[in-house]
């Protein structure tokens, strides 16, 4: 299942692919079976495994804590610039976390991403590694990348 949703290169060795699938409408994540599942409607197309932050259990607070956020939020970025290979920026923090975090006296953090793999030599090593991102290896980005667009949902579960 993983990478056989009709994806075809754009060009040999580019990091940019085309997709001419079904839609994607929605991603889910499981934080503790570590998985990303993208949907058509009720119609798993892909599945990928992920890396999340340093501090996987538990849903993101504030700034710095490594943890992963839970909750609704949609993709509302994208960057083929990014320093991870290519990513996906995640809307966190939604209101819900702002209030939380200012009842705390703390700041949510933001910059939440599903990106490409580890920086040789730069990031943490073990299974979670991120500062609270969600991670797959470089080939899987590209894939997800061009099949998932701006304004898709994605739900975190813990």
């Amino acid at each position: 299942m993983a990478g056989g949703a009709a994806l075809a290169l754009a060009g040999c060795g580019s990091k940019f692919r085309t997709y001419d699938g079904p839609e994607v409408t929605r991603l889910q994540v499981y934080k503790e079976r570590r998985r990303l599942y993208l949907f058509h409607f009720s119609e798993v197309l892909d599945e990928y495994r992920v890396h999340l932050g340093f501090q996987a259990a538990g849903p993101k607070r504030f700034r710095g804590d490594g943890r992963t956020p839970e909750g609704f939020y949609f993709i509302d970025r994208r960057n083929p610039q990014s320093s991870f290979h290519l990513s996906l920026g995640i809307s966190y923090p939604n209101d819900e976390d702002r209030a939380y975090a200012a009842s705390h006296g703390k700041d949510p953090g933001g910059d939440i991403f599903i990106h490409g793999g580890r920086r040789r030599g730069k990031d943490r090593r073990g299974p979670d590694w991120t500062a609270g991102c969600i991670a797959v290896n470089d080939r899987q980005m590209e894939d997800i990348y061009a099949m998932v667009r701006t304004g898709t949902p994605i739900d975190i579960f813990a």
